[in-house]
């Protein structure tokens, strides 16, 4: 009965690792197609995963916990994290300009990666720069526009900001997408070209999420419908331990709240057509 005695000891951890369990089956539920019906406009299924993971932020933080240096969005990090990793049928009445903030918030976390993507050329081998740098160059171009609509659309959320914004984080990824594909044929394994790109790629996608929780059906199924390069050509590249790692440090939440929620966001966005 050692086990009764460590749930009563442990609450916080006992039910923290029962949402956990509940993110993980209901993903794999949804994976093999199974929904055990409707709840609105979705499914039982992903409310469920929702409820639990909205469950998993309220528990990452003890109420009069310090907050670290990153104040505010420490703060806020529940809330932010559920509505970047979780576009679900009862987010929809998100506020537009909380989740234009959030995507500005991650803007100067893509411009540090990108800047770093431009001098790890200069760290690898010669044979493998010139497939590196093919591989990442329109990477400044398509920040720069990305971060100017984040911009604008939070000065001015409306319609016709939204759709440049779309368009925007959808070109970006496709770069993303396509540089780890080259990216593959660089000669060193232990590169950290791969490492490069992944931190662009989770700042892209966290957008990429952001935006397609005030997005419509139909206008989250345009986007994915320019997307040529799937989630699933280039998951083999992916390092979600690390991508983990940056969401969790980004929001200041725990690691393992951060993985699963990563894991959640790659089944939504595959389910989208991404």
């Amino acid at each position: 009965m050692n086990f009764i005695a460590n749930i009563w000891k442990n609450p916080k951890t006992s039910v923290t690792g029962l949402l956990l369990a509940a993110v993980t089956i209901a993903g794999a539920l949804s994976q093999q197609g199974i929904t055990l019906g409707t709840a609105g406009t979705g499914t039982v299924v992903t409310l469920i995963s929702g409820l639990a993971t909205a469950l998993l932020g309220l528990l990452a933080k003890d109420p009069g916990e310090q907050s670290n240096s990153t104040g505010s969005t420490a703060k806020l990090g529940v809330w932010a994290l559920i509505s970047l990793l979780l576009p679900l049928p009862f987010m929809s009445g998100c506020s537009a300009r909380n989740v234009a903030q959030d995507i500005v918030n991650w803007t100067p976390t893509l411009e540090s990666a990108v800047a770093t993507v431009d001098t790890a050329a200069a760290l690898l081998a010669p044979a493998d720069a010139p497939i590196f740098a093919a591989a990442t160059i329109g990477f400044d171009a398509a920040c720069n526009v990305l971060v100017a609509q984040a911009k604008a659309y939070l000065a001015n959320p409306n319609a016709t900001v939204l759709a440049q914004l779309q368009a925007a984080v959808v070109v970006f990824q496709q770069q993303v997408n396509a540089s780890l594909l080259e990216a593959a044929k660089i000669i060193n394994p232990n590169s950290q070209a791969l490492n490069a790109i992944n931190a662009v790629g989770t700042a892209v996608t966290a957008i990429l999420a952001l935006v397609q929780t005030v997005s419509s059906k139909a206008q989250v199924a345009q986007m994915a419908a320019q997307s040529t390069i799937k989630l699933a050509a280039v998951r083999s590249s992916l390092d979600e331990n690390k991508a983990a790692a940056m969401i969790a440090s980004h929001y200041g939440e725990p690691v393992e709240l951060a993985r699963a929620q990563v894991e959640q966001a790659e089944l939504n966005a595959a389910q989208a057509g991404f």
